[in-house]
């Protein structure tokens, strides 16, 4: 993609990857230019959603961004808590932020999934106004729906490697299976 092609795609949506009743629903927190530009979620190749949702556990092998449609297969679905593109997440206000929570609120009480996962602690934090929250599970619930804060999977997180990102990915698959820690 050129650079001119990206910036076309600044606050382009992307649509969700969703259906009712999922294990756990993965919430970025807004598209990446590339992410916009190709209507994939986690698209940026130096983004390790991909890999880390594979090395986990969650997947058989490792999808491609064109192939998010098959997470609803093996009941896993992808939003995110802003929905505007930007090329950073710092472009983003606390205002987008609060009220992407209050939406994201609203679509999980619609499609009740089992666990809500927010890759991003900070996006979680602000969205939902917890400024204590840590990653891992959180004491706050959306009806039925508990609640897991992630490590960003942009390759701009430097303090989480991928394998230690895989494994707080796979205490979330654990704790979504049912099977004891």
């Amino acid at each position: 993609m050129t650079p001119a092609e990206l910036e076309a795609a600044r606050d382009r949506l992307v649509p969700d990857v969703v259906a009712d009743g999922l294990r756990v629903l993965f919430c970025g927190i807004n598209p990446g230019l590339m992410s916009a530009a190709t209507g994939h979620h986690f698209a940026r190749p130096g983004n390790r959603f991909w890999p880390v949702l594979h090395a986990s556990g969650f997947t058989p092998r490792r999808l491609a961004p064109a192939e998010q449609e098959e997470l609803t297969s093996y009941g896993l679905g992808i939003t995110n808590v802003v929905a505007r593109a930007t090329a950073r997440a710092d472009e983003l206000t606390d205002e987008e932020f609060r009220e992407g929570g209050r939406l994201l609120v609203a679509k999980v009480e619609r499609l009740r999934p089992a666990w809500l996962a927010i890759a991003g602690v900070t996006a979680y934090r602000t969205a939902f106004g917890d400024r204590r929250a840590q990653i891992g599970p959180q004491d706050r619930t959306i009806g039925g729906t508990r609640i897991w804060a992630l490590p960003n999977p942009s390759g701009l997180n430097a303090h989480w490697t991928l394998p230690k990102m895989a494994e707080e990915f796979a205490r979330l698959r654990v704790a979504a299976a049912g099977e004891p820690a």
